[in-house]
């Protein structure tokens, strides 16, 4: 006898399918709300966090609309199944960026801590220098766009090549291609700060000033708290 098999889904693309199936039975209508965050995480017995990335996940496949500050509704019109195999195998499909947000930035967070540390202890002149001028560079940005993210990323991926290891730099580098993943940019447009820019840069000077010290405890505790304030921007609904 063959057994199928077994299949281990992340907790929100679960969340996302069975919220699928509850639209196609009708518990939830075209153009209607749906029940909030707080009301779905407690039926389902999930952390709101799991609600947030389904809810971005069900929205990139068109079967919500996020309205920020007025809350979650099934999308007017519901999206096209154009085959019988997309109506009956559920329809948050794996793709290239198949890893939890919240997974990324508390890996970012473990990994970059320990980036800093070695920073502080190994950046050569050069590398200080230039640390410097990004900071100028990053201070100069005043909106959360497309400049500030370019100016972020040049940040990290320095303090990752002043451990003097090519391999945690490339892991960085891998880092930081998932954080630019459409998913993570779809959450970012909907829940980030509008001055998130500043906040951050309060962060990344002390990291500067602890790693120019040669500090690199202090480092690690900017790196740490920096990525916290991150991880809070996005998921501090608990």
């Amino acid at each position: 006898m063959a057994l199928a098999p077994l299949k281990v889904e992340r907790l929100y693309r679960q969340i996302s399918n069975l919220i699928i199936e509850c639209i196609k039975r009708g518990d939830f209508n075209a153009g209607e709300p749906l029940p909030s965050e707080r009301e779905l995480a407690k039926q389902m017995e999930v952390s709101r966090s799991s609600i947030r990335e389904a809810f971005i996940a069900l929205e990139m496949t068109g079967w919500i609309e996020i309205r920020v500050g007025n809350g979650v509704y099934v999308a007017n019109p519901l999206p096209q199944l154009k085959s019988k195999k997309e109506i009956s195998n559920t329809n948050v499909e794996k793709d290239e960026t198949e890893f939890s947000l919240r997974d990324l930035l508390k890996a970012r967070q473990s990994f970059e801590t320990m980036i800093a540390e070695l920073a502080a202890r190994n950046a050569t002149d050069e590398q200080c220098a230039e640390l410097q001028e990004i900071m100028k560079d990053l201070i100069k940005q005043k909106d959360n766009d497309e400049n500030f993210l370019r100016e972020d990323k040049r940040f990290h991926l320095l303090i990752s090549e002043m451990t003097g290891n090519e391999v945690l730099h490339s892991m960085m580098e891998h880092l930081w291609d998932m954080r630019q993943s459409t998913r993570f940019i779809r959450m970012e447009s909907h829940y980030a700060n509008i001055d998130l820019p500043k906040t951050m840069n309060e962060d990344h000077q002390l990291i500067v000033n602890a790693i120019l010290e040669r500090n690199p405890k202090e480092a690690a505790k900017c790196m740490h708290e920096h990525l916290q304030h991150v991880y809070e921007c996005f998921f501090n609904i608990e």
